[in-house]
């Protein structure tokens, strides 16, 4: 085989891949409505779970919102157009779950705490606001940093198959 046409296939091959990983970014980058979509969820179940409510309402309640939660990433995992291969999600795509889940749970512990501590009116509807924020802020960056490293494994992939 010639250079050549070693070239001509490398480049035939990463094409397409330049395109997946194109498409991969559009959606990390462009995709801030379930972002917001999951803030205002969380924002309704906070803010209800603040009231008095009797006990089988909360559980009513915090069932509705599972269930909301998961049929909206069912709705929105079927809206994508690619359907990649699990070993595409790295440590980044699981840090950065876990990460959302941690800044998430402290801050809507934190904020519940001070607004018992300084007795505020209208408490739930502030912790619900404090938390629904955070997340907003912390989703978009971390899902970007998340999915940036998929496009430099790809290009190294490739380079180390070009040297075999």
């Amino acid at each position: 085989m010639d250079a050549e046409r070693a070239w001509q296939d490398l480049q035939r091959i990463r094409v397409p891949q330049e395109r997946v990983y194109d498409e991969i970014e559009r959606c990390a980058h462009g995709g801030a409505g379930a972002t917001y979509t999951t803030a205002g969820i969380m924002w309704v179940f906070l803010a209800v779970s603040g009231l008095d409510l009797p006990q089988w309402a909360f559980w009513l309640a915090l069932t509705a919102y599972v269930t909301v939660l998961g049929s909206l990433a069912v709705i929105y995992n079927r809206r994508t157009r690619m359907r990649l291969h699990r070993s595409r999600h790295d440590w980044r795509s699981v840090a950065a779950f876990v990460a959302g889940m941690v800044v998430t749970g402290v801050t809507v512990l934190a904020s519940g705490r001070l607004v018992e501590t300084l007795a505020l009116p209208y408490g739930s509807l502030i912790q619900a606001t404090v938390s629904a924020g955070a997340f907003v802020l912390f989703a978009g960056p971390v899902n970007r940093w998340a999915v940036s490293s998929l496009r430099d494994r790809g290009v190294r992939a490739a380079q180390k198959g070009a040297g075999q």
